[in-house]
């Protein structure tokens, strides 16, 4: 959610700020502005509601802006509606300071109702306002000094970023709560942004900002602090992405290159995690000792959205080896939930960016009650793999697209082997079966170009079902999550109504809806539950419901009672949902594609949720 850029250099910083709010779309925005300080030491700027096109095309028509420091901003509306006035960067009443910040300030009405009776003057609707004001309350001649105060005064968690026309020669970065930022080391020159990508094109070295920190940004370093002034010492980090991985490469749209980059992703995924023997090793990844595993009594698991799916694959498989209860629980829900956790809950958090708010607060709920804590994630110094003891990074490389696809893919493998370890190490399972089962993830990148390549085929059951107005997806036990990932990436993209279902409570109230107009998408793969898919999909049939089936090459039966088919190849039941879920992505992506939709980026959805 929203985008924060800043620069300092020799260059113009207004293409490179352009540049990396472009790389930031996929977070999600409804506004885009920039504001920099020019070469007679003015502050200038420029925003505009929409796409970072109408500002880009108002930069070229008449409001050309010039500076060697700056800052730009993508928004997702929060308090006030889309407009050129919300936008940021927002300025004080004198006209001396911009800012741009990502979240929520808490008590904003009350500041804001503060400052007007000062005599200060508003001009948006947005509680980030209040920050410009507050500056210019605060200022006497030092800017972090200013920023310390206004901080000090300021309730919620967000990121925040200030320039300066009295202070032009540097930038001022805070962080409190679960909005990223990360500083880009370069020479003569430094940046900042929300992410990574937006960086890769400039430079490889960073430092991420942690909760409760200033940097203070020049050109020719930085200085960073704790909010109350201590100083920090940070390790520099060397990010391995390529900047190509940001980049198209060739296809329409991002989605369609990252669902196609899955068999690659699961190879780094697996890579160096299974021996010869075929026996998962993840012990120096955890940093949990083997007696602390052995003694946990109950397993609890938590995510939002894409997340949540890939680890209710990760709960059937634990449920499956480990042989103790194992919780699944939204991350939304999870803090509300009266959880009974104690240092015998192992926890296991989910979440690709590793910032998501709701994912982070059920973290330190789980850490206060002693529950050692595992994450599975795909940013390196994130929040949440700073709060673990110990993380299985995904190694998935930058997603653009906010539909998540090989987050999905890469998750799923990763709790698979923590599943296979955490049995192995518990001794809950034949270890032959689970050495079978490891050996089948080496069979996934292979299995999954089977089904990459009949995506043609799959597009022309796109053209089928891309007028149903409510389509209904089905599974059962491990694709179960399949049926409701599957729905999740339909109605994203295509805004097309759709329900994810367990297909045993169709009976239960949503064969209601099922007429000759309502498709129904059912998971029939090999394994315990396919004869009980085939007879949910019968009772939809004869309710003239179209059948789309998921199912194993030369399955006949399956075959016979359904209008289309979506070939896959056979896997081991507890992996079937990591292949059995590439044709449903692909099904979405078609259908919004030739409906025209904005795929990569959908109206109202932002790739982090870095607010509640």
């Amino acid at each position: 959610m929203c985008g924060i850029v800043g620069y300092i250099g020799e260059r113009d910083s207004v293409p490179v700020i352009m540049d990396s709010l472009g790389r930031l779309e996929y977070r999600g925005y409804d506004s885009a502005g920039i504001a920099v300080i020019d070469d007679t030491g003015a502050l200038v700027g420029s925003k505009a509601e929409g796409k970072l096109a109408r500002l880009a095309e108002r930069l070229a028509n008449g409001e050309a802006l010039h500076g060697h420091v700056g800052v730009g901003h993508t928004r997702w509306a929060t308090h006030g509606r889309p407009s050129d006035e919300n936008a940021h960067p927002h300025l004080d009443c004198s006209k001396k300071f911009a800012v741009v910040h990502n979240g929520i300030i808490e008590n904003y009405a009350a500041l804001r109702a503060e400052l007007i009776g000062e005599g200060h003057t508003f001009t948006s609707e947005t509680d980030t306002e209040v920050l410009a004001h507050l500056l210019e309350r605060h200022y006497s001649g030092d800017l972090v000094t200013a920023v310390r105060h206004t901080l000090g005064e300021v309730d919620g968690a967000f990121a925040l970023g200030v320039i300066s026309s009295d202070t032009p020669d540097r930038l001022i970065f805070a962080r409190n709560g679960a909005s990223p930022l990360v500083v880009g080391l370069g020479e003569g020159e430094m940046f900042v942004a929300s992410d990574i990508p937006a960086l890769l094109q400039y430079t490889r070295k960073v430092i991420v900002l942690e909760e409760g920190e200033v940097v203070e940004v020049r050109r020719d370093g930085y200085a960073l602090t704790a909010f109350d002034g201590k100083t920090i010492d940070r390790e520099v980090r060397q990010i391995s992405w390529e900047a190509s991985s940001a980049e198209k490469s060739g296809f329409k749209h991002f989605m369609l290159k990252e669902i196609f980059e899955q068999p690659n992703v699961i190879k780094e995924t697996l890579a160096g995690r299974i021996d010869e023997s075929h026996d998962v090793q993840l012990g120096m990844e955890l940093g949990i000792e083997e007696i602390v595993l052995r003694a946990m009594t109950k397993i609890s698991i938590t995510g939002c959205g894409t997340a949540y799916h890939a680890g209710m694959v990760g709960m059937y498989l634990m449920r499956a080896l480990c042989k103790i209860p194992v919780e699944m629980e939204l991350a939304s829900e999870f803090r509300y939930g009266d959880r009974a956790m104690d240092p015998r809950t192992l926890t296991i958090a989910m979440s690709q960016s590793g910032e998501t708010a709701d994912t982070i607060e059920a973290v330190k709920i789980a850490r206060e009650a002693g529950a050692p804590l595992i994450a599975i994630c795909n940013v390196v110094g994130s929040h949440l793999t700073r709060l673990a003891d110990g993380t299985v990074l995904t190694r998935g490389g930058p997603e653009i697209s906010v539909a998540a696809t090989k987050t999905y893919v890469s998750q799923a493998i990763a709790a698979t082997l923590l599943a296979l370890y955490l049995a192995r190490v518990r001794k809950s399972a034949p270890l032959d079966r689970l050495r079978e089962i490891a050996e089948g993830t080496r069979l996934l990148p292979a299995a999954i170009d089977v089904v990459l390549n009949t995506s043609d085929a799959v597009k022309k059951v796109a053209r089928k079902m891309r007028r149903a107005r409510s389509v209904l997806f089905l599974g059962r036990y491990v694709n179960f999550p399949t049926a409701l990932e599957g729905a999740l990436k339909l109605k994203e993209i295509s805004y097309i109504h759709a329900e994810g279902y367990a297909a045993g409570e169709m009976k239960h109230g949503p064969i209601a809806l099922l007429d000759a107009r309502t498709p129904v998408v059912g998971i029939v793969t090999d394994g315990r539950v396919r004869e009980k898919m085939l007879s949910n999909l019968s009772e939809a049939k004869a309710r003239e419901a179209p059948l789309i089936v998921v199912a194993n090459h030369g399955d006949e039966e399956a075959a016979a009672i359904a209008d289309h088919v979506l070939w896959v190849p056979k896997v081991d039941e507890l992996l079937s949902p990591i292949v059995n879920v590439i044709p449903l992505q692909l099904l979405a992506y078609h259908i919004a594609d030739i409906d025209g939709k904005d795929v990569d980026q959908p109206r109202n959805l932002a790739k982090t949720v870095t607010v509640e």
